[in-house]
This record gives C-alpha cells, sequence and structure tokens, in this order.
C-alpha cells in the first residue's frame, strides 16, 4: 500500500476467524495507523484499480458541512482491516475525489456505511460520483430485527451511537460523538478546517473504525432473503436523493433476484423507489399537524416514506419497498393532495 508516514493511531476490532469461532471484540483489537489523504498515490492501489480478483470491504463514511448537495463534503473516510484512510477532499480537491470514483462505484468494493442516503447524495452533485454496492447497517439492523418477529414502527431508525451501543453488535458508548454534535452546533464549519486537530482525526476514524466488525456481526444472522433486500435497498437508498432527469438509467442496474429466491413459496418482491411531486408551499399539509397525516400513511403500508426537509430537495416524496406497497402509499398521498383544492 502506498501512504505516507502516519503519526495518528487507532484501534480496530476484527473477527480472527470470520468462518470459525464466534467474533470477540476485546480480542481482536488491532491498533493500526491513520492517514491522512491529500493526494491519491497516499491511497492503496487496490482501492484505486478496482479488480475482481481483489475483492475488498471497507468501512466508509463522509463528514462535511450540511451533507447534502447543497453543502460541503470534507472528508471520507475509509476503513481497512490494517489502515484507516481519512481523504482530505477539501485539500486534496476535485483530482482526489475523482481519483475514487472507480472504487466508489465499483461492484468489487463493498462500502459498509450507516445510513447512506445524505453521503450519496453529496458526492453524486459535488463530485458527479455515484455511489454503488454498499451494505448500509441501518437497514441491516432493521431487516434483522424483521427476521427476529419484530416490526418496526414508522421513523423508528437505529443511530449510530444506538448501534454501537448494542451489546450484539459492539456493546460500547461512544460518548465523543456527542462532542461532536456539541461543536458541530456551535461551529457548523467545523470541518473546514487545516490542519486537522487530533479531535477531528479521532472523531472522523471512530465513525469508520468499528464497521467492518459490525458487518461481519450482521451478515453471519442475515438470511439469503434478508441480503438480497439489504442489497436492494442500499442500492436504493444511494439513489434516493439523487435525482436526475433519465431516471437513473446511468446508475448501476440494481441487484438481481438469486435463483433460489424465485421458487414458490421463498419469491421475494421487487423493490423500486418513486418519487411524487407536491404542489409548491404545500408539504405541510401533507406532512400534517406534527407530522400526524404522513405518519398515518407510513402506518398505513410498509413502504418507507422520506421527505428530504430542510436539506432539500423540496416538494418532493420518496417512496421506497415492494411495488404493491409502494403504489398503495402513492395512492393515499395523491388523495391527501386533492384534499388541498
Amino acid at each position: 500500500m502506498a501512504s505516507s508516514p502516519s503519526s495518528h493511531q487507532t484501534c480496530i476490532p476484527m473477527p480472527s476467524d470470520p468462518g470459525g469461532k464466534p467474533l470477540d471484540y476485546e480480542a481482536d483489537m488491532s491498533l493500526v495507523p491513520i492517514h491522512i489523504v491529500t493526494h491519491a498515490s497516499q491511497l492503496p492501489t487496490e482501492f484505486l484499480e478496482p479488480s475482481p480478483n481483489g475483492q475488498l470491504v471497507i468501512g466508509f463514511d463522509c463528514e462535511g458541512v450540511d451533507l447534502c448537495r447543497h453543502g460541503t463534503l470534507c472528508i471520507m473516510q475509509l476503513a481497512f482491516p490494517d489502515a484507516i484512510y481519512l481523504v482530505d477532499a477539501i485539500q486534496g480537491g476535485e483530482m482526489l475525489m475523482k481519483a475514487c470514483k472507480p472504487a466508489l462505484e465499483s461492484s468489487y468494493i463493498t462500502k459498509v456505511i450507516h445510513d447512506c442516503k445524505r453521503d450519496s447524495e453529496a458526492l453524486y452533485f459535488q463530485f458527479g460520483i455515484k455511489l454503488h454496492n454498499v451494505v448500509d447497517t441501518q437497514i441491516a439492523y432493521s431487516l434483522i430485527e424483521e427476521q427476529g418477529g419484530r416490526t418496526r414502527l414508522p421513523d423508528d431508525y437505529i443511530s449510530f451511537v444506538g448501534l454501537l451501543a448494542d451489546p450484539r453488535y459492539c456493546g460500547i458508548s461512544y460518548l465523543e460523538k456527542e462532542e461532536v454534535r456539541v461543536l458541530l452546533r456551535q461551529d457548523p464549519k467545523f470541518w473546514t478546517y487545516r490542519p486537522l486537530s487530533e479531535l477531528m482525526v479521532r472523531a472522523a476514524a471512530d465513525d469508520v473504525r468499528f464497521l467492518l466488525y459490525i458487518y461481519h456481526k450482521m451478515t453471519e444472522k442475515l438470511n439469503q432473503r434478508s441480503l438480497w433486500y439489504l442489497a436492494v435497498r442500499g442500492a436504493l437508498y444511494c439513489r434516493c436523493f439523487c435525482i436526475n432527469d433519465n431516471d437513473y438509467s446511468d446508475w448501476p442496474s440494481l441487484p438481481p433476484v438469486p435463483d433460489n429466491l424465485t421458487a414458490e413459496g421463498n419469491a421475494v418482491e421487487e423493490e423500486i423507489l418513486s418519487i411524487l411531486d407536491v404542489p409548491p408551499g404545500k408539504m405541510g399539509r401533507v406532512i400534517g399537524r406534527r407530522g400526524a397525516s404522513i405518519l398515518s400513511i407510513k402506518e398505513s403500508c410498509s413502504a418507507e416514506i422520506l421527505i428530504g426537509g430542510a436539506k432539500g430537495p423540496p416538494d418532493k416524496v420518496f417512496i421506497i419497498g415492494a411495488v404493491k406497497q409502494v403504489r398503495k402509499a402513492e395512492a393515499m398521498l395523491r388523495g391527501r393532495m386533492l384534499e388541498m383544492y
């Protein structure tokens, strides 16, 4: 791997035997370097040149100012088993990010991330990168809960702090996350300052250093059906806020249904993303007082219904799920819009 010497280090928990004995968080901690990357030559060749002969799984996250299409992506974190790379999008600029584009769009590199939507939106609109082949741990958590017979309530998404605290995955507290949140509220430009402070380096690394461990813990719990849903929903969530004029025709294809999931009695339902336009100034009526209207629609169907909110895009509702449930949600939302006139 090509990288510059690093004075920063952290610990990455990894399974010692992925195919055998259970994972042991405490026993399998490895001290690894944290590299601050301002030039593509500092990144591993196997990352920059994706290959079917060298498939990778990496932890992934982004930090920035108001991270979305209109914000500023400042740092992109990559967690490998033997190192963490903090890709400095401010100092490295567009040239560095473009060098990462093949890897971020590659089917040969799995990007493990918690809640990919806004990261994907920022990458797409700021650098023309179509984030692909993600394992979203927020989605995986919900699928594991569903396998266990537990029904998730609308808008009940596990936070990254909550995921880390769950003893089934890590069972650790992440107190520094709140410290950084306070700093971000005080100064939204926190991630733009250079050189990176020790706190910034540590906080950025902490957001990815557990992801590979969690990935192994989760994938061993997921059945084949859930693994397929995880891949499809991850792809749809990556597209969610990345609206374009060609109906995503230039994005990678959605994962096909495996042969073993097409048999009668085990068939899975096709999942889609639908985008509805809301008349200007009427989103408040769609949402309802204290969210009552949109909540009632969410409770009536099992599709995910997402709204851009303050970060946008405005006047659009995004629906993800099985075709029948999406169509049901569409009809209910259109009915709500008709009541406005």
